[in-house]
């Protein structure tokens, strides 16, 4: 493609995402800055939809962008804006806190406040998560709470309903064991140790310590294994996604089920810099409406993790693409601040 064709793709694309109309050869004649005749332009059009780079609809004799010549504008011919200083240092303020939990909630409240879009960060997976302490306290006869109290200072809560009554001092006697035999070492290494173990112990002292690592198992499957989303209900609000239900209807049934998402943010974590999914190219986002950019975000100089913002394939990439670049390095600074 010329430089010509290039141009005119470009303002045609800009021209597109500003205002949502079909663009004629008019406009982009009087915003173009190329020196050419009418003529000229029309047959260069006529070019860039026979190569697929942008569509003529029914109702309209002006062209859009198809996701083709979206992606070659992003790839190609995009013009990235830098935040301005003074959002990004407001921004900066809000990701303060000594609580990682905190600061990936707040990372995705500020990726959904400043592109208006949904912002998502997945929550880091933690390679090896060790048992530090666990300790049994009954709650009634058959009702025991396990406070499990991991490596890296997270504390879980979990309600076990016991077979049997068990006394204090059983709970505790439960407690030292496990504390004595297993702290340190990972839930995976508990499960192939408590096995070899228990077959010596007790009946009833083998089902309660099997019982609390079950409950500690899922619960560092769900800490680990998670995305943050906020602001999807922004999606309501946007032209493109309004007025089509059942494109709405499959976009919240990905956010509620989060599946794909979360294949989606994992890919991304393995690849570098800045990645932008338009429409279905993802394979993950069956949605040609729908645009996604993505940037991964670090912790003690490891990749931990992926966040981004999910929004209309119409949007302004050259101010969405810094939010979220911007966004992965104050989080990465934030985490690391944390530690």
């Amino acid at each position: 493609m010329d430089k010509r064709a290039q141009t005119l793709l470009k303002t045609l694309v800009e021209h597109y995402i500003s205002d949502g109309q079909p663009i004629g050869s008019r406009t982009l004649l009087q915003h173009s800055g190329l020196d050419v005749s009418a003529a000229t332009i029309r047959n260069v059009m006529s070019d860039l939809e026979q190569m697929g780079f942008i569509t003529s609809p029914h109702t309209s004799a002006g062209r859009i962008p198809t996701q083709k010549g979206y992606r070659l504008f992003v790839d190609s011919l995009l013009t990235v804006q830098p935040l301005e200083t003074q959002t990004l240092q407001k921004r900066k303020s809000s990701l303060l806190s000594p609580n990682p939990n905190e600061l990936i909630s707040s990372a995705a409240d500020m990726l959904s406040q400043l592109t208006q879009f949904a912002g998502l960060v997945m929550i880091p997976k933690r390679k090896r998560v060790a048992f530090k302490h666990l300790e049994f306290l009954p709650l009634s006869e058959t009702r025991i709470l396990v406070i499990i109290v991991t490596s890296d200072g997270n504390v879980q809560n979990r309600i076990i309903l016991a077979e049997k009554p068990y006394s204090a001092s059983e709970l505790t006697q439960a407690s030292n064991y496990f504390n004595t035999h297993f702290s340190g070492q990972t839930f995976e290494e508990v499960q192939q140790k408590l096995h070899q173990e228990l077959k010596q112990m007790q009946t009833d002292m083998n089902r309660l310590m099997s019982a609390a690592l079950d409950v500690s198992s899922k619960a560092a499957e769900n800490d680990k294994d998670g995305v943050v989303i906020a602001g999807e209900r922004n999606l309501l609000q946007v032209d493109d996604l309004s007025t089509n239900v059942t494109s709405l209807r499959k976009l919240f049934e990905i956010f509620e089920r989060r599946t794909s998402l979360m294949q989606l943010l994992d890919n991304s974590q393995r690849a570098e810099g800045i990645q932008i999914f338009i429409g279905g190219e993802s394979g993950y986002l069956p949605l040609d409406e729908c645009s996604m950019i993505t940037a991964p975000y670090e912790a003690d100089g490891h990749v931990v993790g992926t966040l981004g913002v999910i929004g209309p394939t119409r949007m302004a990439y050259e101010r969405v693409i810094p939010i979220v670049d911007i966004t992965a390095k104050l989080l990465s600074s934030a985490l690391n601040s944390s530690n």
